[in-house]
């Protein structure tokens, strides 16, 4: 595409297009509009985006993003403590909760295992998980990670990590097709999904059948 007739604009663009999912094209949509939109709603969505940025921080308990030290979820005194469910970002989070099927807390690795992207075990927030399991808290931890092999990875070491533990290590039913992300999940499946867990070690002996 040929450069703009404004460097201003035309920065704006970029920074629009390095946006995850949008092309440039879409940015140059989206700069335009905002471009005819009022100065005040202009300000207002910078600002919100600044605010975002500087404002936000992660819960103490779980890695959720809050305003607060801890987030709602983890603050909330109808939440099931006890019940943990590891979950790759903050995106899961929201997916999982949109169902309404589910009541205990979360705890977000902030990614899976992916040597490929030169991810290890020590880049993710998976000692956090063992000491709130040592602590005595945990009644049961749910695994709602990717239906991937680095998701099927990451599973399988946060198992042996925890198998020494009496606690029982549940996964999400199958009803998420594999290779698919929990975003992209209808509620319905994934709704069930969480319902109709099973213990984790159901899936390995199926593995090596």
């Amino acid at each position: 595409m040929n450069s703009l007739p404004s460097r201003v604009f035309e920065t704006a663009v970029n920074e629009l297009a390095k946006l995850p999912g949008i092309g440039r094209k879409t940015a140059l949509r989206m700069a335009l509009h905002l471009l005819k939109s009022r100065k005040e709603d202009a300000e207002s969505f910078g600002m919100a985006i600044i605010r975002m940025h500087n404002e936000i921080r992660y819960c103490r308990e779980c890695g959720n993003i809050s305003d607060n030290e801890l987030c709602s979820i983890c603050g909330s005194p109808k939440r099931e403590k006890s019940i943990v469910c590891v979950v790759e970002d903050i995106r899961d989070v929201i997916a999982i909760e949109n169902t309404g099927q589910y009541n205990g807390v979360y705890h977000v690795l902030g990614g899976i295992i992916s040597p490929m992207e030169g991810i290890g075990p020590n880049d993710l927030n998976i000692s956090g998980l063992v000491v709130k399991v040592e602590s005595g808290s945990v009644a049961e931890i749910i695994l709602a990670l990717p239906t991937t092999i680095e998701g099927d990875t990451t599973n399988f070491y946060i198992y042996k990590k925890l198998h020494a533990s009496t606690i029982p290590v549940t996964t999400i039913a199958r009803g998420i097709s594999v290779g698919d992300e929990l975003e992209h999940t209808d509620e319905v499946t994934l709704g069930r999904s969480i319902i109709n867990r099973t213990p984790y070690e159901n899936t390995i002996l199926k593995k090596n059948q």
